[in-house]
């Protein structure tokens, strides 16, 4: 989530992470291809009926600038309009959120030098904050919760380790059950060590795979899902320098797209539930000509036709056609995303709208998809501070 970029001396305070990308040339949005015209009633499907859905932003707090708290607010599923509701305080840092499967209850990471992750009950009267623990590491940066429902998955970044809790009846966090440094492979070019930065479960629910961009690695784990802890089962490297730094899985659940930050490709792999290694092919173009690109994260439209890729340096937005049964991505266009920086992207549970937390230019941008794949931006962008998470429910 969810990071900046990774690596570079830190600055005022933000590192690699917060900065990076902010040289990038705002020329090349000049190159960016325009969306297709939106005048055919074919290409976007017929509108819900109007209502209003929870809407959840993370932030810094900690940052100037940014945010006080998770902010708060509801979205028009016909109109994709953002209405703000307000914030909630006691949750520093939450710059990655995620829901438990029943719904009652949401998780944000707490992106700090001594990281933690808060667990936040979800109730008609309000979201209110259930307590937090600590991730035995530093700067946390995405977390999941494995199917069933009883154990939180989070990545540190900074220190190069993911952690795994228990989670309570109630839905709050016990102790830290469980902590693995990424040791080995060695870091690649220009890393000062790991940098765990994606993890999950992957469709099947037999490993846990967590994405390391300082090691050039994916681990594949098998979770004890009595104890809560991880045995590493294989693992994956890319090309040197490639910076992978987030997982999305095909529907199927055989193919896998991972976002390389460093290199500026998406790489398409196979993926053996069996062994739970992943199998990466040849990198691909991001379609963001050259230049720092800095490509954030993956989403996969349901029923696997679609791909889209948020690009910060670019501000942009690819589209993927996926062919093959999910073997094979094929580059469509890119699309200005309306903000500067999309650090996160994310479909509605209807999938008719995609949210874009565009990190400095402090915004939210919504676009309607169609029902070939384009995109068509919703009206004027959401004023958010420091934008870097946006979850609709």
């Amino acid at each position: 989530m969810n990071s900046g970029s990774e690596g570079l001396p830190a600055t005022n305070g933000w590192g690699r992470r917060g900065f990076i990308g902010a040289v990038a040339a705002t020329a090349a949005a000049a190159a960016i291809s325009a969306p297709a015209p939106a005048s055919a009633s074919a290409l976007y499907p017929e509108r819900p009926p109007r209502r209003a859905r929870q809407l959840f932003l993370g932030t810094y707090t900690s940052q100037q600038g940014g945010g006080t708290g998770l902010g708060l607010a509801t979205y028009d599923e016909a109109t994709g309009h953002i209405t703000d509701t307000g914030t909630l305080t006691g949750v520093p840092d939450p710059s990655y959120l995620c829901l438990h499967p029943s719904g009652k209850t949401l998780y944000a990471v707490n992106e700090r030098e001594q990281g933690g992750v808060t667990a936040i009950a979800l109730s008609p009267a309000g979201p209110e904050v259930l307590g937090a623990r600590g991730t035995g590491g530093a700067g946390p940066c995405h977390l999941s919760v494995h199917p069933t429902g009883r154990w939180l998955l989070s990545a540190n970044y900074l220190s190069g380790n993911v952690a795994v809790h228990p989670i309570q009846a109630s839905g709050a966090l016990g102790e830290l059950s469980d902590l693995v440094t990424h040791s080995s492979p060695p870091p690649g070019p220009g890393q000062d060590g790991p940098h765990a930065h994606h993890i999950m479960t992957s469709p099947d629910g037999g490993h846990v795979l967590a994405v390391d961009l300082g090691n050039d690695t994916v681990y594949s784990y098998r979770l004890d899902t009595k104890k809560g802890k991880l045995t590493q089962a294989s693992y994956a490297t890319l090309r040197p320098g490639a910076g992978p730094r987030h997982l999305t899985f095909h529907p199927s659940g055989r193919f896998a797209y991972l976002a390389n930050e460093l290199d500026n490709t998406v790489v398409v792999c196979g993926y053996d539930p069996a062994s739970g290694r992943l199998s990466p092919g040849a990198p691909q173009s991001t379609g963001t000509g050259e230049g720092a690109s800095y490509p954030a994260q993956l989403a996969v439209t349901s029923e696997g036709t679609f791909a889209f890729l948020a690009n910060r340096g670019h501000n942009s937005l690819t589209r993927y056609a996926i062919e093959a049964g999910g073997a094979r991505l094929r580059l469509l266009d890119t699309v200005p995303v309306g903000g500067d920086f999309p650090r996160h992207i994310a479909f509605s549970p209807s999938q008719r709208l995609l949210f874009a937390a565009n990190q400095k230019s402090n915004s939210v941008s919504v676009f309607e998809v169609g029902s070939d794949g384009r995109l068509r931006l919703a009206g004027t962008p959401f004023a958010a501070p420091l934008a870097v998470c946006a979850l609709p429910l």
